[in-house]
């Protein structure tokens, strides 16, 4: 039974429309024939691959679920199933898409005026502008609050001074949608600027050495008294609540992402086992080894069951509850990281060889575990809806 195979085994396919299904096949199709032939010397020469921007953009996918402005309005089941066939490919892959659209894209979509959307917006669909997301900073991760980017009035600009780290797309981004505060003492001053390429003041050197999305461009975003213009200011809404929904948009997208790459160990795995002997016959013969797969079919089979129904939900809702988000993304990349690793185990010490996909995506989802927040604060965000308690 291949990763497709499962589409017959939960029926999944039935439930698409014509549209969706054709989506879907297309960004498959995308990331067999341009993506997967790559996939490996990426990972291991820690190389994205810019040169699939273009098709990433004729294809629709970047800000795919936006109305308007040259997007692709997807819904968002749809969007997913791009996203999940992306990340079949790589988290890397996704990453990019995620960030371009969900975060970069839907900030100033959200948040920004029309003439901010008229002049990045459709550029950005296109390729033609790349833009990541400053939240994160070396000391303020799961609590963003804590952030210590500030901006000072000068005239009609604005000042920058900060740091901002792990920020997937920096090193060759156009556009940073960059959050600081406007008074230090005060979380509701948080305020989203557009900080664009050549503005004096700001930096984006590469991070190195990484062991996780190694295909994934990732990097710091310096600011030294970057002057922004006041046109650059998002003026949509003000405080965390602002880049929170936009993390929200892309926990939906990385949900599904992460089913994805469940998919692509199971496949190379369930292929493995039909092929490797071992007593003189397929270990795919072992009853030990069905009854892994069996458990891991039957877990993807419930995460895509998950996905499709929040994604039937935010289409009819236009949005999920924050809490319902981070459910998804919990139980789904916590179920791809446990199927990586049992996949990894049942190849054996063939599992760590790039040759095969299973190790890669292991080590990519203990990224995405961690980043748009971690399984920890998913927790805690379920449990103070269950119990009206807030924990953290």
């Amino acid at each position: 039974m291949t990763a497709t195979a499962l589409d017959t085994l939960s029926a999944f396919s039935s439930t698409l429309t014509d549209d969706e299904r054709l989506i879907r096949d297309s960004v498959r199709r995308f990331v067999r024939e341009r993506y997967l032939p790559i996939a490996a010397e990426c990972f291991d020469t820690e190389r994205f691959a810019r040169e699939l921007i273009p098709e990433l953009a004729a294809m629709g996918l970047l800000g795919a679920h936006i109305e308007g402005y040259d997007c692709a309005g997807m819904g968002a089941v749809a969007y997913g199933l791009a996203l999940q066939e992306l990340e079949f490919g790589d988290s890397a892959l996704r990453s990019f898409v995620s960030v371009q659209g969900a975060l970069a894209m839907h900030a100033i979509w959200a948040f920004g005026d029309d003439e901010q959307r008229e002049r990045f917006l459709p550029k950005m669909a296109a390729g033609e502008l790349i833009g990541c997301f400053g939240l994160t900073e070396p000391d303020s991760g799961s609590d963003p609050s804590s952030m210590r980017t500030h901006a000072a009035r000068d005239g009609s600009d604005y000042l920058l001074t900060g740091s901002k780290m792990w920020i997937t797309n920096a090193p060759f981004a156009d556009v940073a949608i960059v959050w600081a505060k406007l008074d230090a003492t005060d979380s509701q001053s948080i305020t989203g600027f557009i900080v664009e390429r050549g503005m004096p003041g700001f930096e984006t050197p590469t991070v190195h050495g990484k062991l996780s999305l190694r295909a994934s461009s990732t990097g710091e975003i310096v600011l030294d008294g970057c002057r922004v213009p006041e046109r650059n200011v998002l003026l949509g809404k003000t405080g965390l609540g602002a880049p929170l929904r936009c993390l929200d948009q892309a926990r939906f997208g990385i949900a599904w992402g992460a089913v994805g790459a469940a998919k692509a160990c199971f496949d190379a795995t369930i292929r493995y086992a039909g092929e490797r002997k071992q007593f003189g016959v397929p270990i795919a013969q072992k009853q030990l080894v069905q009854a892994e797969l069996a458990d891991m079919a039957t877990e993807i089979v419930k995460a895509d069951a998950l996905n499709l129904h929040f994604g039937r939900l935010k289409e009819r809702a236009s949005k999920l509850l924050p809490e319902q988000v981070a459910l998804c993304k919990r139980n789904n990349v916590a179920m791809a990281l446990d199927v990586a690793r049992r996949c990894r185990n049942l190849l054996g010490a063939n599992g760590i060889l790039l040759e095969y996909p299973v190790m890669r995506h292991m080590l990519n989802l203990e990224s995405v575990s961690t980043y748009e927040g971690t399984h920890q604060i998913h927790t805690l965000v379920l449990g103070k809806a269950l119990t009206g308690l807030p924990a953290f």
